[in-house]
């Protein structure tokens, strides 16, 4: 074979075919035409970003300020305040049970039968949920209403999915107005549950004190055992 047979049979080298003006005009028109366009995506992704950065930072912020302002609530006024300021808010509904634990520290039992209402139907399922039970039940039993009170503290006392501390404090409760009522038997059964269930805790070991205070009945002597 020729040279000129090989140059005329030869292939371009990979660099010429690599450039082609064909290209670049294509890019040059795509550009003309579209990069006002993608310039303005980019700034608006840019300013999205920013902002949701900018608002996270805020809402943190705005928060931070939130529970520092709750922390800082001391009186019922305090609580009171920071509700209407801050109405739906999760620590709103906790200073709710807050005003109800100090109103029936102050012996107003009516309004904390309310208060402890209101905070179980704002508190989600837990134990400030449960807490709020607690107190509604007292509260009924010194308002006099002993048989509402008392079935919601033998809810408490029998759901063993219920929070130990919350559970144990019921029966206490329970075995304190057993012994108010004598009935020393009844503060055998709970003081034992009690005991149970958590020897070392404060309620058990206080519901042990009230058997000595109330004790149980003796059984009664047969005319038989005498002979």
């Amino acid at each position: 074979m020729s040279t000129s047979d090989l140059s005329t049979n030869s292939t371009p080298a990979p660099e010429a075919a690599s450039h082609s003006p064909h290209i670049d005009v294509k890019l040059h028109g795509f550009w003309e035409k579209n990069g006002k366009f993608i310039g303005i995506l980019c700034v608006v992704a840019a300013l999205v970003y920013v902002g949701k950065a900018a608002y996270d930072y805020f809402a943190d912020q705005r928060e931070a300020g939130v529970q520092a302002e709750y922390a800082k609530a001391v009186t019922v006024e305090n609580f009171k305040g920071f509700i209407a300021a801050h109405p739906g808010h999760p620590l709103s509904n906790l200073a709710t049970l807050q005003i109800a634990d100090a109103v029936y520290g102050a012996n107003q039992y009516a309004e904390a039968a309310n208060d402890y209402a209101a905070a179980i139907a704002a508190l989600p399922e837990g134990p400030f949920a449960s807490r709020a039970q607690l107190g509604l039940a007292m509260s009924k039993i010194q308002l006099g209403q002993a048989t509402e009170g008392t079935a919601l503290l033998q809810k408490l006392a029998d759901d063993t999915k219920q929070y130990p501390a919350i559970r144990l404090e019921a029966m206490y409760q329970l075995a304190s107005l057993a012994a108010s009522a004598g009935k020393g038997d009844e503060v055998q059964r709970l003081a034992g549950q009690l005991m149970q269930l958590d020897p070392n805790s404060p309620w058990s070991q206080r519901a042990f004190a009230l058997q000595a205070q109330v004790p149980a009945p003796r059984p009664a002597v047969s005319a038989m055992s005498t002979k």
